[in-house]
């Protein structure tokens, strides 16, 4: 379990993935030092910064996708899953039977993971929903962004920088780039100027460009049992087309929602609750989303295991 000041410190982390320890250890009101032992500890614990980046600036879609398998078979095909760069989330749920993950693809194009997955041993069916637009999460889960006051954020926060709306053109030395801080957020300018092949100067400009751009930002990989947090499900919720608006606000007012976002298919809106344990999770099914209009038909597939949960693979 985590203390107060590890809280304060992923917070931290989760404004501004790559703020120096001094500026960090400023807005606790820490020494430098203590900051740092205090990120290993949580490093050596599981914890990773990683950089992520938005699919709609480089012209790609997510997708969630469904797989129904054998159970032996469940561990083997996640493990490979997690291990390709087109994957950003994949979880082994329902006792074994079924993954979920979610893969990004060129918009329009042909999903060559999704024939692959169809002609995959053991795999009983595949199902893939358009993630249409996220509605709630994207500032970061609840239970992971609450410490810090407004004034501490400022001070942990560099200087904002409007997004363009525009889709980026990727080189290869920002697939390169890209796909270590995918590893590590926190990679410093001398190994990320030697993985890309470029000077350090040039990673500083370019690393900035993609962040301020809206192409690149950091988020916090962190195990939610580390936090007190044990049972975790996949919701899939059927909602009248006329209470998806309201129906997503309230969604993203409810801190046991880490993310949810509208989808294509049978159902129509996909959410990631986190819970302290099993009854947690009931009590939230029955009072939390019991209690919306326009909600028509609930599935849920609870998280036995994460095998990736943000970020690449080393």
């Amino acid at each position: 379990m985590v203390d107060e000041l590890d809280l304060a410190l992923v917070h931290a982390l989760a404004v501004d993935g790559r703020a120096p320890f001094s500026r960090i250890a400023a807005a606790l009101d820490r020494s430098d030092r203590t900051v740092a032992h205090r990120y290993r500890r949580l490093r050596a614990a599981g914890m990773r910064v990683v950089g992520v980046t938005d699919e709609r600036r480089l012209g790609m879609a997510d997708w969630l996708v469904r797989i129904r398998c054998a159970p032996d078979a469940a561990p083997a095909i996640a493990t490979a899953l997690a291990r390709r760069d087109d994957t950003a989330w994949v979880g082994i749920a329902s006792g074994g039977t079924e993954l979920t993950c979610i893969t990004r693809t060129p918009s329009g194009a042909d999903h060559l993971l999704l024939r692959k997955l169809s002609r995959t041993p053991r795999i009983d069916s595949v199902t893939a929903q358009c993630m249409l637009r996220p509605l709630a999460g994207t500032a970061g889960w609840q239970a992971r962004t609450s410490a810090l006051t407004p004034a501490q954020i400022a001070r942990v926060r560099g200087p904002h920088h409007p997004a363009a709306r525009n889709p980026v053109a990727l080189t290869e030395s920002d697939h390169a780039l890209l796909h270590a801080l995918a590893v590590d957020g926190r990679t410093g300018y001398p190994a990320l100027a030697a993985t890309t092949g470029t000077s350090e100067s040039t990673v500083r400009r370019r690393l900035a460009e993609l962040h301020h751009s809206g192409t690149l930002r950091f988020d916090v990989d962190i195990d939610p049992a580390l936090l007190g947090y044990t049972c975790q499900a996949v919701l899939h919720l059927t909602v009248a087309p006329g209470s998806l608006t309201t129906v997503a606000a309230a969604l993203a007012k409810h801190p046991e929602i880490a993310y949810a976002t509208a989808t294509t298919g049978s159902t129509n809106i996909a959410a990631f609750a986190v819970c302290r344990d099993l009854d947690g999770l009931y009590d939230y099914l029955t009072t939390g989303i019991g209690a919306l209009d326009g909600v028509l038909r609930l599935d849920t597939s609870p998280v036995t295991r994460h095998v990736k949960r943000a970020g690449a693979i080393a």
